[in-house]
């Protein structure tokens, strides 16, 4: 019998917390899927600082998720949306 491919942790479904949840939707879903999303909402709500693409102006909602801040870097929030993701 065949072993099936292992799937990248990347691709692995992940239980979402509610603040991240506000912004991309209920989990579970892949990481991917909720980077796809949450540069949606980014993009949608025109929140990359016009001067510096790579940083993100966070509202509300992003707040909640990014800490108490008035932006983060990109490569930064990476980091920060993984303590929400499980």
């Amino acid at each position: 019998m065949a072993k099936e491919a292992k799937k990248s942790k990347f691709m692995q479904p992940m239980k979402v917390s509610e603040e991240l949840a506000a912004v991309v939707g209920r989990g579970p879903m892949p990481r991917t899927e909720v980077t796809k999303k949450l540069w949606a909402y980014i993009k949608a709500r025109k929140l990359q600082d016009p001067k510096n693409k790579r940083d993100i102006i966070l509202d509300e909602k992003l707040v909640k998720v990014l800490g108490n801040k008035k932006s983060v870097n990109m490569f930064e929030m990476t980091k920060l949306v993984s303590k929400h993701l499980s």
